[in-house]
């Protein structure tokens, strides 16, 4: 077995995660950055085959075996690790001999997800930012001539005596007060958020409770959630009502399309990320909430486009909910994602719990 304590210091100091394997293929060490990145600890990692966190063809481990034996480095790009939360996570990895002992390996382990997610979002935002300035825009132009226009009809309706023409005028001025509410709607909530101290769970508990009243006990509600997650600084009504609109939207999909022989369900779940990146912020703490259903899933000619205004998947939907959570979400310094598939759907939800003041 290879000692590690001349390189220790040096190792656990670096920012690259670094995992030292034996001859066997078993992890020997791992460093403070590698702990961070597979969400576990050196004390539980040690002694675990290599084939627990591989999730690639036999044909990698052979690779790993040669490396050993032969004392070439190489680089594998786009590989597949099993984290111990079960999650996967994708990395580029390189294999180098360890010093001194050419038995032993050392991988050290970039991860690709972070970066692939961080550009996503880096994206979404931006479009997200160009849609809020397009529909601010749009809504002036539209609610300027609507006030000219409703105006004009009032005053008209004043002069007009034959009460049959005042009909006219009525669906006039209802027409213009319809639109400018539809406006309105686009434009999402028009007061500031009122930031208290606010606990997750129990804006969750609240939209289960509306859930249940609402589906009738059509619908399996599940609850899986951290204990550990403190309050943060937040406005809970509007926050109430961003999560509703996304749970809403997961409950109506499910009871319009019920699978056969699938109970309709709706999981929500939270769990702590720590230093974790939205947008070009970087936080300490951030609480990750996850709405999940077991539905027909979005389809991919929408899923690009479901925050925009006015789209939606229902005939019946306004296009207006999804919308109006990213604004909220946004104005926590959050961000709100998508993923979907036949049979299961999942919004993700990412709110900072330090203060952004």
């Amino acid at each position: 077995m290879p000692s590690t304590a001349p390189y220790k210091r040096i190792l656990e100091h670096l920012s690259t995660a670094v995992v030292m394997l034996d001859k066997d293929m078993q992890v020997l060490y791992i460093n403070p950055s590698a702990e961070s990145l597979l969400e576990t600890s050196g004390r539980r990692m040690r002694g675990i085959p290599i084939t627990d966190i591989f999730v690639e063809p036999d044909a990698a481990l052979q690779t790993l075996l040669a490396t050993a034996a032969s004392g070439h480095a190489y680089t594998k790009r786009e590989a597949e690790f099993l984290l111990p939360s079960g999650m996967q996570m994708r990395v580029d990895y390189s294999v180098s001999p360890f010093p001194g002992d050419a038995s032993a390996l050392l991988l050290e382990v970039q991860p690709r997800d972070r970066l692939l997610r961080i550009t996503r979002e880096e994206e979404m935002l931006a479009q997200q930012e160009t849609t809020r300035v397009l529909v601010r825009g749009m809504a002036h132009e539209i609610k300027n001539p609507l006030g000219g226009i409703r105006g004009a009809a009032q005053l008209l309706d004043r002069e007009l005596k034959d009460p049959g023409l005042k009909d006219y005028t009525r669906v006039i001025i209802e027409e213009a007060d319809r639109l400018r509410t539809l406006v309105d709607r686009m434009l999402g909530p028009n007061k500031a958020i009122q930031k208290a101290p606010t606990n997750i769970h129990e804006i969750l508990e609240r939209v289960r409770t509306l859930l249940e009243v609402e589906s009738a006990g059509q619908i399996t509600l599940l609850r899986d959630y951290d204990p550990s997650l403190p309050e943060f600084q937040g406005d809970k009504e509007q926050l109430i009502q961003a999560f509703l609109n996304v749970a809403r939207n997961a409950m109506e999909a499910l009871l319009q399309q019920k699978r056969k022989g699938v109970m309709p369900s709706i999981t929500l779940r939270t769990r702590s990320l720590r230093q974790f990146t939205i947008g070009h912020t970087r936080h300490r703490l951030v609480c990750r909430v996850n709405i999940i259903d077991n539905g027909p899933g979005i389809p991919d000619s929408l899923i690009q486009n479901i925050f925009y205004p006015m789209i939606s998947g229902r005939a019946d939907g306004t296009g207006l909910g999804l919308a109006i959570t990213q604004s909220i979400i946004g104005q926590h310094a959050g961000l709100v994602e998508c993923e979907s598939e036949p049979g299961r759907t999942n919004f993700i939800v990412f709110l900072p719990l330090e203060s952004t003041e």
